[in-house]
């Protein structure tokens, strides 16, 4: 039998161990932070300009981390930065009739309906869809939008029994966050289904005969312009990569490297859905100068950046193919770019 004395010196021994285990913790996660931090001060304090530069702007663009840049740097230094580093936005609108369907290249049963293809470079890892017939790409909804939360892409995605797709628009994003909430025009079969017809938004859409158009353009424009669907999303958040073969201008660094989501088209008419991975080990991100080397590569004609971050997601044959950035999975959001 365990006698009292028995049971203190035990008591003892466990409380004794469990101090050891949490003054190691301690220590270790103190360490952690003082080599992150270290890490940190050298980006900003070290005698690269770029680098600095890099590190702000990088977390600049999340909700989450944003607050690190201030821990170096003072508003005004961040905004200046921002400002020198943004990108600049343009008016002009795709010329649709650059883009001319294959029918026989569609029909080609030698070329696969959908191809996933890896993309490296030395700063991000990300997956390519190439989507042969454009018919098949249509913008998916939440069901009604809403001052709440909204869905991750697999779930949008289920909704309408689609193959496959990525992250869509913008949404509400700051002190107060609905990712239930579209900001912009959208519109699904030909109906505006957020934003009216009078606002200029910055918009990505898909005219009813499979053509993809960007442009900066109001409900009425979107219309005329034959849009069947579309999202909107800021030209500092989704700038357009590229427009009627011509490379825009996203020389300035503006967000960094962080998780992206594209979509383009090539001249035939193929669909181009890209996804890369970042704030993570093997792959910290891609910039937007990035994107439009990807698209170009792959011969899009015209091509455009959707929300990014933790939003960044490509859902294929029933899962999540790449890796989004987020401790608890997939950030939900209103609207998504689906392939039926």
């Amino acid at each position: 039998m365990t006698t009292s004395n028995e049971k203190r010196k035990l008591s003892s021994r466990v409380l004794v161990w469990l101090g050891r285990v949490g003054a190691t913790l301690g220590v270790t996660v103190a360490m952690l932070c003082i080599f992150l931090y270290g890490v940190m001060a050298i980006l900003v304090y070290g005698p690269s300009k770029t680098a600095k530069t890099q590190f702000v702007l990088s977390v600049q663009e999340t909700s989450a981390i944003g607050f690190l840049a201030n821990w170096f740097c003072s508003d005004e230094e961040i905004a200046r930065i921002k400002e020198e580093n943004s990108i600049k936005d343009t008016d002009e609108v795709t010329d649709a009739e650059l883009v001319q369907i294959d029918a026989e290249s569609v029909e080609d049963e030698e070329v696969p309906d959908i191809q996933v293809i890896d993309v490296k470079g030395a700063t991000y890892r990300g997956k390519l869809m190439i989507v042969k017939d454009p018919a098949r790409l249509f913008v998916g909804t939440i069901d009604g939008f809403r001052q709440g939360q909204g869905l991750v892409v697999s779930a949008i995605a289920q909704r309408y029994n689609a193959v496959a797709g990525i992250n869509g628009g913008e949404f509400v994003d700051g002190e107060t966050t609905w990712t239930g909430m579209p900001i912009g025009l959208v519109m699904v079969n030909g109906k505006v289904v957020n934003g009216d017809m009078s606002t200029v938004c910055h918009v990505t859409g898909i005219t009813y005969d499979n053509k993809l158009v960007l442009g900066n353009m109001n409900g009425t424009q979107a219309v005329e312009k034959n849009i069947r669907d579309c999202v909107s999303i800021a030209s500092s958040i989704g700038p357009y990569l590229i427009i009627n073969g011509e490379a825009q201008d996203v020389s300035g660094i503006s967000g960094g490297l962080n998780p992206r989501t594209a979509i383009g088209q090539t001249a035939n008419g193929s669909i181009l859905l890209l996804v890369v991975d970042g704030r993570q080990v093997n792959s910290m991100g891609a910039s937007f100068s990035d994107l439009q080397d990807i698209m170009l590569k792959y011969g899009a004609v015209n091509a455009s950046t959707m929300d990014g971050g933790t939003s960044t997601q490509m859902y294929y044959d029933g899962e999540v193919i790449n890796t989004p950035y987020s401790p608890t999975g997939p950030r939900s959001c209103p609207t998504a770019f689906l392939i039926q």
